[in-house]
């Protein structure tokens, strides 16, 4: 299959590209270059032609002989829609809605949109399914909440969306990102020799490995069209919810002799337990492989090898987006 990846330098994207290829598939990329000057490690060896274009400016002359596109250029996280809400409404939605009306005009089968569990935004004892109403709590989740709606609605027999809502990822990439709680806890216990939690730990996140993320989207593309047509599905694994305070106790298990301090702040306001079985019934092949206590140890390993000896982290590239960034690479 060819496919074109939207954000193959961000975070999900540098994992997807190889993942997809060494499974045969053909893998052309567009990314606007946020990430370009700087990696955390090597990646794989495989790269790929790549659109050096923002997603605004894709036309239908890119899209020849495309059959399917994954989307995960989005501006990334929250704060980043707060800093410069205008700019975010102008890609996040309005450029995600436009790149698939492109598509379909230009004849792609497939649309696979990397959404957000943050859609659902709520406090609750329940464990959030696909039927949940969604009640998103920042501009980010506001425009992957327009998004699906609107292209749920030019689904038809030619043009067949899915939506994939994924967990909190977690994990090593070489765009590596540390706003993920697993990731930044890991940052923290490498860097400085402590776990310092900014909560009491007591909300729940639920976490999915960045690989994981890649399957899905693998299963996905290669999943029979009746399936998957116009349908959502939340990515990860129900085992996989966990309390802020469970995440920070399996670091410091892996990340030895590191003190772990919980404050009496609030790290993220959403709290909420997410249902994966939609995804693990119906999706042939997928099947979370990595845990919590997994991932920690991939991060052990990482560091040990690369040795990161300074907590710029919590500042740099890694945190997206830094408004140095914003402001150097985005254009009205």
């Amino acid at each position: 299959m060819k496919i074109l990846v939207t954000g193959t330098e961000g975070y999900i994207g540098s994992l997807l590209t190889p993942f997809l290829m060494q499974r045969g598939h053909t893998v052309i990329g567009a990314n606007t270059g946020f990430y370009s000057f700087d990696q955390l490690n090597k990646g794989a060896e495989l790269t790929t032609k790549t659109l050096n274009t923002d997603i605004r400016q894709i036309d239908t002359e890119d899209l020849l002989d495309i059959e399917a596109i994954v989307y995960t250029g989005d501006l990334a996280n929250a704060p980043t829609g707060q800093l410069y809400p205008t700019i975010a409404y102008d890609i996040n939605y309005k450029g995600s809605v436009r790149l698939a009306n492109i598509a379909k005009t230009a004849g792609v089968r497939r649309f696979i949109y990397m959404s957000s569990c943050s859609v659902y935004g709520i406090d609750t004892d329940d464990y959030v399914t696909e039927e949940f109403p969604v009640n998103p709590q920042s501009d980010y989740a506001i425009y992957k909440t327009l998004v699906e709606q609107d292209v749920k609605a030019i689904a038809d027999d030619s043009f067949s969306p899915t939506f994939l809502r994924i967990a909190h990822a977690f994990g090593a990439s070489p765009r590596m990102r540390f706003d993920s709680i697993l990731n930044y806890l890991a940052g923290l216990a490498w860097t400085t020799k402590e776990i310092k939690v900014p909560s009491d730990g007591i909300l729940w996140c639920p976490l999915v490995h960045a690989l994981d993320v890649c399957k899905a989207i693998l299963c996905t593309l290669e999943a029979p069209r009746d399936i998957v047509h116009n349908q959502t599905f939340n990515v990860g694994d129900t085992a996989h919810n966990y309390q802020v305070k469970e995440i920070a106790e399996i670091v410091a298990e892996v990340f030895k002799d590191c003190p772990l301090n919980f404050e009496n702040k609030v790290f993220n306001q959403h709290s909420y337990r997410i249902s994966f079985e939609k995804i693990n019934k119906i999706m042939p092949g997928f099947k979370c492989e990595w845990t919590a206590q997994r991932g920690a140890q991939q991060l052990l390993s990482l560091f040990t090898l690369i040795n990161p000896k300074d907590i710029s982290f919590k500042h740099s590239i890694f945190q997206p987006f830094s408004v140095k960034q914003v402001k150097s690479k985005i254009k009205n």
